[in-house]
């Protein structure tokens, strides 16, 4: 069985409908934490086909697709103050 690894992505998406996908997509793979940031463990697998299924999304001239993997030393000095998750009004949760 594959180790998984933990990740921190963030993404600048200029267009709604794009951001939206994106937002989509990542849903199905992490943590929704902050406006256009995610938590995600994911295996090697499963990170490759999230970065093909987000590479088929983007617009390379005008989006940004940042991913920030933390070793497990590090993700213990990840810290947090608040709890609320921001409001999208572009972004319906059925």
């Amino acid at each position: 069985m594959s180790e998984e690894n933990f990740y921190v992505v963030s993404y600048d998406i200029s267009d709604n409908k794009r951001r939206t996908k994106i937002h989509t997509c990542l849903k199905s793979y992490g943590e929704w934490k902050q406006f256009s940031v995610f938590e995600c463990r994911l295996t090697p697998t499963q990170y490759q086909k999230l970065r093909h299924r987000l590479d088929k999304l983007i617009k390379p001239t005008e989006d940004s697709i940042l991913f920030y993997k933390l070793r497990q030393c590090c993700q213990r000095h990840v810290e947090r103050i608040g709890c609320a998750l921001p409001r999208r009004e572009d972004v319906f949760l059925i």
